[in-house]
């Protein structure tokens, strides 16, 4: 069953989630909720669903970048992002760890925010602690474009925009960002975006 996606005004995206209990992550509900979110971020189709983007203060999260969502990037861009496919997995009251001081932006985009993107400043290496589908511990360690997904997704669960976290004069509409600056490359646009800033 597709899910409704909320956008951005809806009170659940600011609020802080609760974290689900074992007995919670073993219930029906809980699991047949998994399934729902993941027909939901197929259909979209996305890389990362968090449950406050259906309206549910609840720390979960599913994550999958399909290798054919790639297909249009460049082996160069693939490269600069550190981006390869990453399997389906579930991630449940999960905590994260940033492993670095230094930021770097690439564009990002979100399911609650639709038709808009923005240069977004994150670290490119990070570990998290969660529980799986199933209520198990796990361990992950990302870097990258993987990173960068999951500093995305649980910052939903804190309450938190990409918008709250972007380099403000980058934002778009999908449409300009298509037409204007995807053939740019990153650090001249932004190069050009601070130069501005710097004049004023």
């Amino acid at each position: 069953m597709k899910l409704k996606i909320v956008a951005v005004g809806e009170a659940v995206l600011r609020v802080p989630t609760r974290p689900l209990t074992s007995e919670e992550i073993q219930s029906a509900q809980i699991q047949g909720l998994i399934e729902h979110m993941r027909e939901t971020l197929y259909d979209a189709p996305d890389v990362g669903l968090a449950a406050p983007q259906i309206g549910l203060p609840l720390q979960l999260v599913v994550i999958e970048d399909k290798i054919e969502y790639q297909a249009t990037a460049s082996e160069a861009e693939l490269r600069e992002r550190e981006r390869s496919p990453v399997p389906f997995h579930v991630l449940i009251n999960p905590k994260l760890e940033l492993l670095s001081q230094s930021e770097i932006s690439f564009y990002e985009g979100c399911l609650s925010l639709p038709g808009f993107t923005a240069a977004v400043p994150r670290t490119r290496k990070g570990t998290v602690e969660a529980f799986d589908h199933a209520g198990q511990p796990v361990h992950i360690e990302a870097t990258g474009w993987y990173a960068r997904i999951l500093q995305h997704e649980i910052d939903h669960l804190r309450g938190t925009l990409y918008i709250d976290r972007m380099r403000s004069r980058s934002f778009s509409t999908l449409d300009n960002y298509n037409r204007y600056w995807k053939t740019r490359p990153l650090g001249e646009l932004l190069e050009l975006l601070d130069s501005h800033t710097s004049r004023e």
